[in-house]
């Protein structure tokens, strides 16, 4: 992963009266808004809005707003991905594997779900045998992730995935977005695994979809954005988890813990060891869903 354009060490420009930074482009113009790339402080006048926060015009120009050489004044987002053309392609292809899943779960019926759903160890009536996670069917952390049995249910996570796909893949890139998609999947299901009964099944991509609010609190906090209306919104998704029924709240915990710790390492990782911070929060989150596995099946027997 090359490191983003701009510098942490460019001029950040006069301190004002009040103790915030004046624009670059403007002294004397106080603002408490940077540039999602540069970092450079920018007042209204010259904030230009991005998929995340606001740039700057010469990032906006170039890509960097430092000029210094053709790899450099390749456009970066704000964790240091690459932009794509295509900046949704991945949130596309995430709302396709769902939809085929569902296809297949019509298709096959009870006996597909049963092989497939998140369950941690029971005897199935559809299979006429013991499985669960716990008996090595680790696969079922993830194809549960996929999995969806109810109209309802599917169109409502596909339009949660659209809405903050479409604000978080392109803050992070396609590799950085797609990783924390599915460790977040992932989180919801190990502690799913940990706390819920044995014999529960769980499936359906809320913890991912809550690992992807995570992240849009994280990158709107970052960019300086008002976080009311955020709070209201994850707000109200945590009401409904612990109030609605047949609801796997550890699901959606799991998926936001991950996402946000995950987020916070991509964003906030200096720019000088960025790769490294970020391989190794995201390494690290994976590690402690290994180890809750792990210690849950011994548990299990």
């Amino acid at each position: 992963m090359d490191q983003a354009p701009g510098s942490p060490q460019e001029p950040q420009g006069p301190q004002g009266a009040a103790g915030l930074p004046s624009c670059y482009r403007h002294p004397g113009r106080e603002t408490g808004i940077s540039c999602t790339r540069c970092e450079r402080p920018i007042c209204p006048e010259c904030m230009v809005s991005a998929s995340v926060g606001f740039q700057c015009p010469e990032c906006v120009k170039d890509g960097s707003g430092t000029g210094h050489s053709p790899a450099a004044n390749r456009p970066r987002t704000i964790a240091g991905g690459s932009v794509a053309e295509d900046p949704f392609l991945v949130t596309k292809i995430l709302i396709g594997l769902n939809a085929a899943v569902f296809a297949l779960v019509l298709v096959l019926g009870g006996r597909f779900v049963a092989e497939t759903e998140l369950i941690g160890l029971a005897i199935s009536p559809q299979l006429g045998e013991i499985v669960g996670v716990a008996d090595g069917q680790w696969y079922r952390l993830l194809t549960a992730v996929f999995l969806h049995q109810e109209v309802p249910h599917i169109l409502f996570n596909l339009l949660g995935l659209w809405f903050l796909g479409r604000m978080v893949e392109p803050a992070l890139g396609r590799g950085r977005y797609l990783a924390l998609y599915l460790i977040s999947g992932l989180g919801g299901s190990a502690l799913a695994y940990l706390i819920a009964a044995p014999n529960q099944p769980s499936l359906g991509a809320s913890g991912a979809i809550f690992g992807l609010m995570g992240a849009f609190a994280v990158l709107a906090r970052r960019s300086n954005l008002d976080m009311r209306p955020v709070a209201l919104i994850l707000a109200i998704s945590l009401l409904l988890t612990f109030t609605r029924p047949d609801i796997s709240w550890e699901g959606h915990i799991g998926g936001l813990v991950a996402g946000t710790l995950i987020t916070l390492g991509m964003v906030y990782a200096p720019r000088e060891r960025r790769t490294l911070v970020q391989l190794g929060v995201s390494g690290a989150v994976l590690l402690a869903i290994v180890i809750t596995v792990v210690a849950r099946t011994a548990a299990l027997g």
